[in-house]
């Protein structure tokens, strides 16, 4: 018995250390599935610059940020493919860059209406919607948006262009086509409010001194790691990167990266 038992020791003494250097190792994906994700042999990453989500450049160190880079870049690794952000003026045009296979993988709210056009993994983040407005302004709460006259900017082709031209039945809409765009809006008083995910919110507000966020919000965006539809035979490894990249502190560190602010916690849901 002290044989077996001293050769059983052995046996961990010699295996627990090959098990300890693979936790946390990702699978090297197939030759199929590689091709299937990088079909052009690099992974195009769908991007646009300003929101913290997806891309920003550090004004002082000119560092490039964002989840969607970040993310984009540790799966281009783990594919063992070169990466290549492709920088759109906004996210409309991501999401028909997705549609027409033109890029490979982006980070974006996950609806409905995406889903008919890419496929996404569960959802790794949640960031509330809200508004955003100057001193002055005649919008002091939720309850004053929706009332005649009131104009209220969103991001062109955005969550809040299509649900807010929906809800809001009294209100305005006004779309900027890009983020610098709307800051420029809200300055200027050509809006009211300023509605889209606090993230962008918070950075918008850094540059417009005496700008708040009203209390509350009027929705979530379920943000997910997406890819365009077809790509079946990669799925499944996608869905993998989007729980490692949670469970692996990965979206913790780019959202850190990022500064990105207006998160809610989705373990806590």
């Amino acid at each position: 018995m002290t044989n077996i038992r001293c050769s059983i020791i052995q046996i961990i003494a010699i295996v627990a250390p090959l098990l300890a250097g693979c936790a946390g190792t990702a699978v090297a994906p197939s030759p199929e599935v590689r091709q299937v994700l990088a079909p052009t042999g690099k992974l195009r990453v769908g991007v646009y610059p300003g929101s913290p989500t997806s891309m920003i450049r550090d004004s002082a160190s000119g560092e490039t940020k964002g989840v969607s880079f970040d993310l984009g870049k540790e799966l281009a690794r783990r594919l063992g493919v070169p990466f290549e952000p492709v920088v759109y003026p906004r996210i409309a045009e991501v999401l028909q860059a997705m549609k027409s296979g033109q890029v490979d993988f982006t980070f974006t709210n996950a609806t409905a209406v995406r889903a008919k056009d890419m496929d996404f993994t569960p959802p790794l983040l949640e960031i509330e919607l809200g508004y955003l407005v100057l001193p002055g302004s005649p919008v002091s709460t939720l309850a004053d948006v929706d009332r005649p006259g009131i104009r209220v900017g969103v991001s062109q082709g955005g969550t809040s262009h299509s649900t807010l031209t929906r809800e809001l039945k009294n209100a305005t809409v006004v779309p900027a086509p890009t983020i610098k765009s709307a800051i420029e809006m809200l300055s200027l008083r050509k809006v009211d409010a300023f509605a889209t995910n606090k993230a962008v919110l918070f950075g918008m507000s850094d540059e417009l001194p005496g700008s708040r966020m009203l209390d509350g919000r009027w929705g979530l965006e379920h943000l997910a790691v997406a890819i365009p539809k077809g790509r079946d035979q990669g799925m499944a490894y996608v869905r993998k990167f989007g729980e490692d990249a949670k469970s692996e502190g990965l979206v913790d560190r780019a959202v850190e990266r990022a500064g990105l602010r207006g998160t809610v916690n989705t373990q806590s849901r």
